[in-house]
């Protein structure tokens, strides 16, 4: 049989056609045989043959050209759905109400035929006609005995994965479609919140409440839960998640409607749950004048473009459309990814705006400044930074050169320039910093308040101000950590859980802010918009979370189960290695309690104390001299001096500071 099958499926596709044709006219044939049969009885069975020959021709002479006609022919079998069989009982109808005509004319003149033959004819042969197709469709897909829910005869129970889907509506049904035409997972229940489907049966699966998904996982043996929820919001996936974290299976999902082009599903859509949908809230709706004020039609620079911050903010402030983008990265691969992504976006949006990638650092105060004013930059999101707080506790000079005199560069090329906007990508470590990172990025947010009080732009360690008026409004925007980006817990949690574990927590107690990346990224150009000159806005990240709960969730939602003093069987253990170099267990978004809120319900204004421009750039200059040197002890007491709250833990881990006192 399977022999017969792959010979089907090698013919050309005319000589396809031509089966369909000859096999469509024996059964035309044969419904207007069995009409006759059903009208007059069986006694005599060839008599309708004998004496109406004429029409026996007339059936298929007539029928294969409507056939043709209405397109029956351009069906591939093997995807044979709704659609086709409409288009079949048009065909048929059409077709027997022309036969009709012929007959009762031909009839009038010649022999009478009893009226309700056409009738017969016509349900006869909606039944063979659809019936062969779909009949045909089962056996290319699966085996003459495969029905709806259940494997092919002769394959094996076990072959192939057993999942029940939560969303018995369209996107449920389609899914269901895509998955049985693949034959890779077998559906074997829908779970629905609609009490008025539970109990009942649709497209061959049985529908569930969720109350009685642990008897449905029993019965049926679903090892997985597929969400088909494309269009609940966010924290009504928290709750569902939440429920199904109790059972004992892997959860995952599809997309959401506008991540479909077409709205048919794919099994190659079925995707890992975010972590969005377990930790997130529903994302407050943008405001478009705040979105477009500092981006349409403008010159937009983003520094750390390939980033994951930076190239985000590139695809929100490309679909917003401003006349320029510059992608400024030092990163060369980066630089190539996210310039080709976005000039692919470029062409579906049917953006007009010019996008050029400049490889370079920050630390190009000459190379800045160029750019800036070659370019006439409007506005510029700076993104561009060292991170990670191990390793920048590990490089401390690159985290000062990159982070503080980085952003000093680029800030003060922007005043040459009169760039009209600068936005400083900030964080909550800079609060009450505990390491080098997080007193960096606090530096550089005080590089700019200290800026934006100056009358004219100033020029550290280049003489005297420039002859002209300070237009450049600066802004910080501070928030947490971002879900996805490189680097954070959530890949590295899934890469573990891949592994077969242990998870790594490095305390049971830490707990951070997170939200999505493009939900910050959206929530920075507001901010931006509304900055009147030093500003720092706080996003609201809402309640922090515990780092070792996300990572039970995510081993619960893998269909797996925590290895612990309480289940010794688990699959996971979750081991903690202790805080790293310069962690803190908890992280705060303000340094004070002074805060206003702004028209935007998502963005507040931090008040908060700084630093004159002639206190900043003698630190500036100490701090310089101190790297030249390597004194990371004088670097550190000028820190508690200079950054609020800054209370280092443990002693210092720079690896060349190190590695020379080890020398000497």
């Amino acid at each position: 049989m399977e022999s017969f099958k792959a010979w089907l499926l090698a013919l050309p596709r005319r000589q396809k056609r031509l089966v369909q044709v000859v096999l469509d006219s024996i059964l035309l044939s044969a419904a207007l045989w069995l009409s006759f049969l059903v009208r007059l009885g069986v006694d005599d069975l060839f008599g309708p043959l004998i004496a109406h020959w004429p029409l026996f021709l007339a059936a298929p002479l007539v029928s294969v050209p409507v056939f043709v006609k209405m397109g029956m022919y351009r069906a591939v079998l093997r995807y044979f759905g709704n659609d086709a069989l409409v288009t079949i009982f048009k065909a048929v109808t059409l077709a027997t109400l022309i036969l009709g005509v012929v007959l009762f004319w031909y009839g009038n003149r010649a022999y009478v035929v009893p009226r309700s033959i056409i009738f017969n004819y016509w349900w006869l042969s909606l039944v063979m006609i659809g019936g062969l197709r779909l009949a045909m469709r089962q056996y290319l897909l699966g085996g003459w005995f495969a029905v709806p829910g259940l494997l092919p005869f002769g394959a094996k129970a076990d072959s192939a994965p057993r999942v029940a889907i939560y969303g018995a509506g369209s996107a449920g049904n389609q899914l269901v479609a895509a998955l049985r035409m693949s034959r890779c997972i077998r559906p074997v229940a829908f779970i629905d919140d609609d009490p008025q489907i539970t109990s009942r049966v649709i497209s061959g699966l049985p529908v569930y409440a969720p109350r009685k998904i642990a008897s449905m996982i029993q019965t049926t043996g679903a090892t997985e839960i597929l969400l088909a929820l494309p269009s609940v919001s966010r924290s009504r996936r928290r709750e569902i998640l939440g429920l199904l974290e109790t059972h004992p299976v892997h959860v995952r999902t599809i997309p959401a409607y506008s991540d479909l082009a077409n709205g048919r599903f794919n099994v190659d859509d079925i995707r890992e749950v975010e972590i969005a949908d377990l930790l997130g809230r529903d994302a407050v709706p943008a405001q478009p004048e705040l979105l477009a004020r500092c981006v349409v039609g403008k010159t937009v620079m983003v520094t750390g473009a390939g980033g994951s911050i930076g190239s985000e903010l590139c695809r929100q402030i490309l679909a917003i459309g401003p006349a320029r983008l510059i992608l400024f990265e030092h990163s060369e691969f980066n630089l190539y990814s996210v310039n080709a992504e976005l000039e692919a976006a470029s062409v579906c949006l049917r953006q007009a705006c010019e996008i050029i990638p400049i490889l370079g650092s920050v630390r190009d105060a000459a190379l800045l400044g160029e750019l800036m004013t070659t370019w006439q930059v409007q506005t510029v999101y700076h993104a561009a930074a060292y991170k990670h707080v191990p390793i920048v506790e590990h490089n401390v000079g690159e985290g000062f050169y990159n982070n503080v005199f980085g952003t000093l560069r680029a800030a003060q090329a922007a005043l040459r320039s009169g760039v009209e906007h600068f936005v400083l990508i900030s964080t909550d470590k800079a609060v009450r910093p505990t390491n080098v990172m997080g007193s960096t990025k606090r530096l550089a947010e005080l590089v700019l308040q200290a800026l934006s009080q100056e009358p004219a732009p100033v020029l550290y360690g280049e003489g005297e101000n420039v002859s002209q008026v300070n237009r450049t409004q600066f802004t910080m925007v501070r928030f947490g950590n971002v879900l996805g980006s490189s680097g954070s817990v959530i890949p590295l949690f899934t890469q573990q859980i891949k592994a077969g574990g242990p998870v790594t927590v490095t305390h049971p107690e830490i707990t951070r802010y997170f939200m999505t990346i493009p939900e910050a990224a959206q929530l920075v150009i507001q901010a931006g918009s509304m900055g009147r000159g030093g500003d720092v806005f706080v996003l609201d990240m809402g309640e922090p979370v515990r780092i070792v709960e996300l990572a039970r969730k995510m081993i619960h939602l893998a269909g797996l189960t925590v290895c612990d003093a309480e289940h010794p069987d688990g699959d996971i253990e979750i081991a903690y290695s202790g805080l790293r170099p310069g962690e803190k267990l908890y992280e705060e978004l303000l340094i004070g309690d002074d805060v206003e809120q702004t028209s935007h319900p998502m963005i507040m204004t931090a008040l908060e104390t700084h630093l004159g421009w002639d206190v900043l750039k003698v630190v500036l200059s100490r701090i310089e001299a101190m790297l030249a040197e390597g004194d990371m002890d004088g670097i550190r007491t000028l820190l508690t001096e200079v950054v609020n709250g800054y209370t280092p833990q443990g002693g210092i881990v720079d690896l060349k500071f190190l590695h020379k006192r080890g020398a000497n």
